[in-house]
């Protein structure tokens, strides 16, 4: 029997296969399959074999997967092929029958490890013929697996999508990153897997849960380890392009071969992207999130202290927390077997320092619901969350003699416009009802009473309400300034001091703007004014003043933004008033001109412009053009100068290849800036028919 069955070939069918899984875009030559759904391979004999049907349920198909295969490890699997097959686990059904070849349709259980599989024909006891290999991923089609999604919208954006958004900048000015995530590249299956084998336990690798640690985890370690210090001065900067940061692919190869662009700790927010790449990669639909005003590093408590010298200037970290102007996670798609009923769906992938060696235990797993709940205690990662978008910032004001003297402020809120890429379009998307109940509402108190009330419970003094800011000599402070400043340019600002007394006071008002990190990190010291004013009784004083560049004591650093803050003080025994607004730095915008759609295999005309609107000429342009099934490679130009006041324009032709929704990026840098990003989406069509 088994020399007459001798195997002459074994057509894997990848193109069929792939295409019917979804994998298609890795590639076409290698089989790539989701688990829980059935794949087909053609088995060619090297004898005709109809002499041999009555036996052929003595024939059996052995997968194999892992260092160390085994059944007791559910790494092997050796199964029968029948004219039927068993749908529950691993099986085989034949489909078709000739002279010399089987049909088979080959099914992996919803519940199957996931990793690189050898599969292998047994054709008696103990003779096994190797009939090739095959890569199996996490399947969101199969109602069965733990990553399952319904919505077929959904599924093509948080998986399929190759394309996406970032959001950068500050709650009232929210800037867009395009991204290219790549989870389809070739090689990033391979890094995706070759980073899951640094864990051992491959039999954990069928928990879609336990994966999406591992990787959290180790991903946030090779952050850590690759991430390089900000160049200190601009000329640093602009001597090695390193701070690229087109998209995630580059980024995954450096971290783990060494080969491709290191990332500035600036830019240390791309790791959430590139942990969004592995996810989708291997089929766990994933999105990257933003969170504006985000109170980092509170240990889980819900008071936020920043510190402010006299002139206003913040001078200090506290020791409980910082707010970041915005932080990136990662959400991922999945079910929570372990947890109680209702937290399946959308999981925060927190990643923190680990503890000594244990690096794959330091990622928790989230459910957005017990953020918005407060149910600080079902993971270990809860209350830190929680904190996140909950948390109540106190102001203290850092006196000369070393006292701290608390500021009647107005409190920042915290956890503000979380957002995220839009399905099916390239609409931000706020997402913040999934985090918290609305600020105010009934909904909301309850919440925050009963975690406070949990808390003392546990021997965690957490007040949520702030000291008492009552004075007997009330001074208010308000501050209007604007969401964004061109790059070198001006804009106006207006402080607002009200009197309600009826007594006129003296009131030392102190202006101050430094440049900060987005993580909440003061960069540098840009600017102060002090101002000493007679408020008189019952009056309401407005002061506008210009906010401008040219004022400024240094330039301020890449990606950093304008800290405005405003302090009044009017006696020794009230408090002082403080205010403070951050804002973006714009940089010139890129106009890109395209036509909605296009016809595939069709020259597209596209117009890139931008207008200099600084008082310098901007030298050294280069313009790069990428896109993904739209163009073959990246092409870059070098386009000399642009004067103050004129406008740079011009024209790129390229071919479209593939069909649907394409993003066009464009991007430029000179010797003012670097990463200058614009983007525009077309839908490329089917060719008309010709007469």
């Amino acid at each position: 029997m088994g020399q007459a069955l001798g195997i002459k070939s074994c057509d894997m069918q990848a193109a069929r296969n792939n295409e019917e899984h979804h994998t298609k875009a890795i590639s076409s030559q290698r089989l790539i399959v989701r688990r829980g759904q059935p794949f087909v391979i053609i088995l060619h004999f090297r004898a005709p074999v109809h002499a041999f049907l009555p036996t052929l349920k003595k024939v059996a198909l052995t997968a194999r997967t892992g260092k160390k295969p085994s059944i007791a490890n559910r790494t092997q699997a050796t199964f029968p092929i029948s004219s039927l097959g068993d749908r529950k686990g691993w099986s085989a059904a034949v489909e078709e029958i000739d002279a010399q070849s089987w049909t088979i349709s080959v099914t992996t259980p919803a519940d199957a490890i996931i990793g690189q599989y050898s599969l292998l024909l047994q054709v008696s006891s103990k003779k096994l013929q190797p009939l090739g290999q095959f890569t199996l991923l996490f399947n969101p089609w199969s109602r069965e697996d733990d990553v399952f999604l319904e919505n077929e919208a959904q599924r093509r954006e948080y998986l399929l999508n190759q394309n996406g958004l970032i959001y950068l900048g500050t709650a009232n000015c929210i800037q867009t990153e395009p991204w290219d995530f790549g989870q389809f590249e070739g090689d990033v299956v391979d890094l995706s897997l070759g980073l899951l084998n640094m864990d051992k336990q491959e039999e954990k690798w069928s928990e879609p849960v336990h994966v999406a640690q591992v990787l959290g985890a180790l991903l946030h370690a090779l952050k850590e380890k690759n991430v390089l210090p900000t160049p200190q001065t601009q000329a640093a900067q602009e001597g090695a392009f390193l701070n690229k940061r087109r998209g995630s692919v580059p980024i995954l190869r450096q971290w783990l071969t060494g080969q491709g662009w290191p990332v500035y700790d600036g830019q240390a927010w791309v790791l959430a992207a590139v942990a969004c790449t592995v996810l989708r990669c291997l089929g766990i639909p994933a999105r990257v999130v933003t969170t504006f005003s985000s109170a980092q590093g509170t240990g889980g408590g819900l008071l936020v202290d920043e510190y402010y010298n006299e002139e206003g200037l913040q001078n200090g970290e506290g020791q409980r927390g910082r707010i970041w102007i915005f932080q990136t996670s990662t959400e991922c798609w999945m079910a929570q077997p372990a947890l109680p009923q209702g937290y399946d769906g959308w999981q925060i992938l927190y990643s923190r320092h680990p503890k000594g060696d244990r690096v794959l235990g330091a990622c928790d797993l989230v459910p957005v619901k017990a953020v918005k709940e407060g149910t600080l205690y079902l993971t270990p990662a809860v209350s830190d969350i929680f904190a996140s978008v909950n948390a109540t910032c106190v102001v203290w004001k850092c006196c000369e003699d070393g006292t701290l003297e608390l500021t009647n402020s107005n409190t920042k809120y915290v956890g503000d416009n979380i957002s995220t890429k839009g399905v099916g379009s390239d609409r931000c998307e706020d997402i913040t009802q999934n985090y918290k109940y609305p600020e105010g509402s009934c909904e909301e108190k309850e919440v925050l009473e009963r975690v406070q009330k949990e808390m003392m419970e546990h021997g965690k003094d957490n007040r949520i309400h702030l000291p008492s800011l009552e004075t007997e000599e009330p001074l208010y402070l308000f501050l209007e300034a604007p969401s964004s400043l061109p790059l070198r340019g001006d804009a106006q600002l207006s402080v607002t001091l009200v009197n309600p007394n009826n007594q006129e006071k003296a009131v030392q008002l102190m202006i101050g703007v430094q440049a900060v990190y987005y993580n909440g990190v003061p960069a540098a010291e840009l600017w102060r004014e002090k101002l000493s004013l007679t408020l008189s009784a019952n009056l309401v004083k407005r002061i506008t003043t210009s906010l401008s560049f040219s004022y400024f004591e240094q330039n301020p650093p890449e990606n950093s933004f304008l800290r405005l803050t405003a302090m009044a003080t009017h006696s020794k025994s009230s408090l002082s008033c403080f205010a403070q607004e951050d804002i973006a730095i714009c940089r010139p915008h890129l106009t890109i001109e395209m036509p909605e759609t296009a016809e595939q295999y069709k020259p597209l005309k596209t117009t890139v412009s931008i207008h200099n609107f600084l008082d310098c000429p901007m030298k050294d342009c280069v313009i790069s053009i990428r896109g993904r099934e739209l163009i073959y490679r990246e092409m870059s130009y070098r386009l000399g100068s642009v004067r103050p006041g004129n406008t740079l324009c011009t024209q790129f032709l390229f071919t479209p290849t593939h069909l649907g929704l394409q993003t066009l990026t464009v991007e430029m840098d000179c010797n003012m800036f670097q990463n200058l990003t614009g983007y525009r989406s077309v839908t490329v069509v089917a060719p008309k028919p010709t007469a």
